[in-house]
């Protein structure tokens, strides 16, 4: 049987009772993890070890140095090609698996079909849009800010915010923040401050979190924003757009880490007129789009019309196996189609 729940829902009785009984519990999150997606796992992860269970977190690839305070040693797994066979046993032996960030499972790339030959139980907590229909339970809401926002909701109405340490309230508050744009976003809501609140009260530290995410740069990292803003920023008028390509020597001259490039496209946004932002960059797997919008215009639509992706209305993630240059004229010319909504005053 499947559920959908949501605090204070009748059914999520239900999954009470599947927490009932302690199991081997696997966590995963998507590709190139950021703070939410590792702050909801590792929140998440260290509240079911509360509740007796045992537990370990996979992410599919690794994560960035400014994130990497959150996990203890050993608790986060990352998929690598000589650990397949280890982590396709962990998943086969799991009592239920939980799918945290992502809506769909190949965002979790060779895991996916792990996942779905699975029996286990699996439950899906997460706020993007149009999420596979996959899981057994769902806390999924398109309106959170945050998949952390989330997870803090559903131990909250399982009655169990007590077991929220000061270590999960960081976890959970990162994930928040970042995912608002420290509370800049149009998805910062008056239900995001109260639980940002009730996690500063049970313990989270905000100047220590922002401190970690946002001040604590490598200067290779520093190196390449400057660059990126002076010799690769690019202005089209009129589409009210501006984008980024970065080749793939481009990131390696900057000895480009995983997450030096989070961020990026955001300058874009911040050009007066501008609706639309664009980073393409030629990743060793493919070319990855990351795109962010204002206002209207939704970047989930273009994304997944044209650049098999998807994500929120103004935050959106892409890719294509062209080349570079082929994915950069795709981009170019998708624009014209959207001309009128891009050039609309709101």
């Amino acid at each position: 049987m499947r559920f959908v729940f949501r605090a204070g829902m009748q059914n999520i009785e239900a999954f009470r009772d599947f927490l009932g009984t302690p199991r081997k519990m696997v966590i995963l999150t998507h590709f190139n993890p950021d703070a939410d997606a590792l702050g909801s796992s590792l929140g998440l992860s260290r509240y079911l070890k509360k509740k007796g269970h045992e537990v370990i977190v996979i992410t599919p690839s690794d994560y960035p140095e400014f994130i990497g305070w959150m996990p203890k040693p050993g608790e986060v797994l990352v998929y690598k090609k000589d650990r397949v066979e280890k982590i396709a046993e962990i998943i086969r032996q799991a009592g239920g698996i939980f799918c945290l960030d992502f809506s769909a499972l190949h965002r979790i790339n060779d895991m996916g079909e792990m996942v779905n030959a699975s029996s286990a139980p699996k439950v899906l907590i997460d706020h993007h849009l149009e999420p596979q229909k996959f899981a057994d339970f769902e806390q999924w809401d398109q309106t959170a800010a945050s998949t952390a926002e989330l997870v803090f909701e559903l131990i909250d109405s399982l009655g169990d915010r007590d077991l929220i340490d000061p270590g999960m309230a960081d976890c959970l508050y990162a994930g928040i923040m970042t995912d608002t744009g420290s509370f800049r976003h149009s998805n910062t809501t008056h239900k995001v401050f109260k639980v940002a609140s009730a996690l500063v009260e049970i313990g989270a530290n905000p100047y220590q979190v922002s401190k970690l995410i946002y001040d604590t740069n490598t200067i290779e990292r520093l190196r390449l924003m400057g660059y990126v803003l002076s010799e690769k920023l690019r202005v089209v008028p009129e589409y009210r757009t501006a984008y980024i390509v970065l080749t793939s020597e481009e990131l390696k001259r900057f000895s480009s880490q995983t997450g030096d490039t989070e961020g990026l496209v955001n300058f874009g946004l911040s050009i007066k007129g501008i609706r639309l932002s664009v980073m393409i960059s030629d990743r060793k797997e493919n070319i990855k789009l990351s795109m962010r919008s204002l206002g209207s215009f939704s970047v989930n639509e273009m994304a997944r019309a044209h650049f098999d992706g998807g994500g929120h209305r103004n935050a959106a993630g892409g890719q294509t196996t062209l080349t570079l240059d082929q994915t950069v004229e795709k981009f170019l010319g998708v624009l014209p189609l959207y001309k009128e909504q891009l050039m609309k005053d709101e």
